[in-house]
């Protein structure tokens, strides 16, 4: 591990003041993905910001009958939370099926959404890979990528994203609220925060250098019958080969975002109108481009479907 400074931010804004004085600053709270890629060198900030000791672990009720979670709520309070089983059973499904106890009782809200992929490629320094150095070219697409993205994944990286949270958060329509290190905040949807590859794999999310998220938001409940699977290739403290997230309206209106074949939780809204689970399933991957190694998926993603609406609707 290389050396670094350490701040202990005092508030929000001493936060965001202490990244734009340092541009190769990282923010730590539970630091569950942050030290293990120190430890690796695959991340080398030169100062860390500690955000522990900020007031952003409480879960509030909004206004228009949703919920504010704070930055710093670990999963293990959220997924407890009375609210969140009773109305976003679902998101709490979701934490549950990721990590073991002993991580989700340290991992943060906003560091679920922000640890980067899993790929062996991108842990392996001595393979080249353009998520952690640039240009260097993608390994794993000449390589063993069983595990890896069927769509929205481009020609320079084929990496998928690991979060379970994030797929309960996209069939919720989340927002992610920011403070930049000018001081402006703003509130990002869910949809459009995490990024597709392109040709530049490396930027993994809308943020800008320095932005800090203060909370994720939830809009008032939706109801229906919400379901989580997740399938691994072990039964505990494993990444999803596929996973879907499922919310079936009482009124019959359907919400679906698969996880484990992007680099972002994926949903396609217009397959949400169509009927059967073939239908859904070619819908949304419509655009997918496999591998002879993980080809499986896109039957997986029909498979899981039918389950899920066959134990919904029967």
């Amino acid at each position: 591990m290389k050396a670094f400074t350490y701040h202990r931010a005092r508030s929000v804004e001493d936060a965001v003041e202490a990244a734009a004085a340092n541009p190769n600053c990282r923010f730590i709270a539970g630091g569950t993905n942050l030290l293990d890629l120190m430890k690796l060198e695959i991340e080398a900030p030169t100062h860390l910001v500690d955000i522990n000791r900020l007031p952003l672990d409480q879960i509030e009720d909004t206004e228009d009958g949703g919920l504010r979670i704070g930055a710093l709520v670990r999963n293990t309070a959220l997924a407890a939370d009375a609210r969140v089983r009773r109305n976003y059973q679902i998101l709490s499904r979701a934490l549950l099926a990721g990590a073991s106890g002993q991580l989700r009782n340290k991992a943060t809200t906003a560091g679920n959404l922000l640890q980067r992929t899993r790929c062996p490629y991108f842990y392996d320094t001595n393979q080249p890979c353009n998520k952690r150095s640039p240009g260097s070219g993608c390994s794993a697409l000449a390589g063993f990528n069983r595990q890896h993205a069927v769509v929205g994944a481009s020609e320079h990286c084929i990496a998928t994203h690991p979060s379970d949270m994030a797929v309960a958060m996209r069939v919720l329509d989340a927002a992610v609220e920011t403070i930049g290190t000018d001081g402006n905040r703003r509130s990002i949807p869910i949809a459009d925060f995490h990024r597709l590859p392109g040709d530049t794999p490396h930027i993994e999310t809308a943020l800008q250098p320095g932005e800090f998220i203060t909370a994720v938001t939830l809009p008032a409940p939706i109801g229906g019958r919400q379901v989580y699977q997740k399938v691994r290739d072990r039964a505990s403290y494993a990444f999803a080969l596929v996973s879907v997230g499922a919310v079936i309206g009482d009124d019959g209106t359907k919400r679906f975002a698969v996880g484990g074949v992007a680099h972002k939780p994926w949903r396609v809204e217009s397959a949400e109108a169509l009927e059967g689970a073939k239908a859904v399933s070619d819908a949304l991957m419509a655009d997918a481009r496999p591998t002879d190694q993980n080809r499986y998926k896109l039957d997986l993603v029909e498979r899981m479907l039918a389950s899920i609406l066959s134990d919904v609707e029967g």
